[in-house]
């Protein structure tokens, strides 16, 4: 088993960040996707109200519990100004989906000993372990 399967298969929690409203953009098929599987997800984006099933929260701080994973549905560019909320809530693994990569910001994350996936899919990464 790669590192990867066995990190989803330890987390439980899964914080996605970006999540949209719109069932199907891929940051809400892969929200229910992982909620199907068995993972609690919660999604944060601050100007959105609750999605059926899926509890949504302004910020990583607002979440009342420990992420196991937050999973990014950000552009690159944008992954700068999460760096300091991840780093508070202290996630075991900061996921950046396929096409996000930004080696500069998650240096700090890294060097926290949070485990940093760059430029993957949590859903196709799943079906390969599972």
């Amino acid at each position: 088993m790669t590192d990867l399967c066995n990190l989803l298969e330890k987390s439980k929690k899964i914080a996605v960040v970006g999540i949209s409203r719109n069932n199907g953009r891929t940051s809400r098929s892969i929200a229910d996707f992982l909620v199907m599987r068995g993972y609690e997800v919660v999604g944060v984006n601050p100007g959105m109200p609750k999605i059926p099933g899926i509890p949504v929260y302004k910020s990583l701080k607002d979440i009342p519990f420990k992420i196991d994973i937050v999973d990014v549905f950000r552009k690159s560019e944008d992954i700068p100004e999460l760096i300091p909320d991840v780093l508070e809530v202290n996630p075991n693994c900061f996921w950046l989906q396929l096409g996000i990569q930004n080696n500069k910001a998650v240096k700090p994350l890294i060097e926290n000993g949070i485990i940093v996936v760059q430029n993957k899919c949590i859903k196709i990464e799943y079906l390969h372990c599972y």
